[in-house]
């Protein structure tokens, strides 16, 4: 971090049955940024990624886990993990997937684009579709759905990015206590798309940094057909007042 004194930063995994993949996660993130706090926000984990969290946190204070009753979605997960980071006295909020796909070298990378003296932005997004970024072990359909995906983002909500759908991003807290009178109304995979239109609009300055996108190994992948067509109908919704409204100058 330039020689400066690191931010206070708390790093968000919403987990739902990765305790074959948490233990790497962690070791690695505190690895790339060992000034980091990490907050598990677990969704009553069957496979007892919960208990791990708890007895790891028990030797390392910089782990901490959110225990949740049941599967709320990932959009109220991400956002019951940055309540914690506002109400902890955090500066930086970063939230990265629990399935190792986000690279946790990256994170000082994030991090600096939104602190410090010399910060560029307030919204640092790890981005799959700016030079230097990629993903790996898709297949075609995959390709193409998230290429769609953006696209259609970009131009429903205006946003003003490549990367509108990917959760890989490091926030800065006094910005989303200013956006924080409007709610989010999505609580599934719309939430990431609807957030960023929303800190936008609020005036927040994004950038974006490359990432190579790893499709996991173990565990399953949480996204369905049904689910990916609910957020695309959500944020066609948004659309009317996303054309209507103007961002301040």
């Amino acid at each position: 971090m330039g020689g400066e004194r690191s931010p206070a930063v708390l790093v968000i995994v919403a987990t739902y049955n990765e305790r074959d993949n948490l233990p790497t996660l962690v070791e690695r993130i505190f690895a790339a940024a060992p000034f980091v706090d990490v907050l598990v926000v677990d969704d009553n984990s069957p496979d007892g990624t919960g208990r791990w969290c708890d007895d790891y946190a028990a030797a390392d204070s910089r782990l901490r886990c959110l225990h949740r009753p049941g599967k709320g979605g990932l959009g109220a997960a991400v956002l019951a993990g940055l309540e914690r980071a506002a109400s902890g006295g955090y500066e930086v909020a970063v939230n990265m997937d629990a399935d190792l796909s986000h690279p946790p070298e990256v994170l000082p990378t994030l991090i600096e684009l939104v602190s410090g003296p010399h910060r560029v932005a307030d919204v640092a997004i790890g981005s799959r579709y700016i030079p230097g970024g990629g993903i790996r072990n898709w297949n075609w359909r995959r390709h193409v759905m998230s290429r769609l995906v953006n696209l259609y983002s970009r131009w429903v909500l205006r946003i003003p990015a490549n990367d509108c759908s990917g959760g890989f991003r490091a926030y800065r807290l006094d910005l989303l206590a200013r956006a924080a009178g409007t709610p989010i109304r999505s609580t599934g995979y719309a939430f990431f798309e609807e957030q960023l239109w929303r800190l936008w609009l609020a005036g927040a300055r994004l950038a974006e940094t490359p990432i190579v996108f790893i499709n996991r190994d173990t565990g399953q992948s949480k996204a369905n057909w049904r689910e990916i067509a609910a957020s695309g109908w959500h944020l066609l919704k948004l659309a009317p007042a996303a054309w209507g409204m103007r961002r301040p100058v």
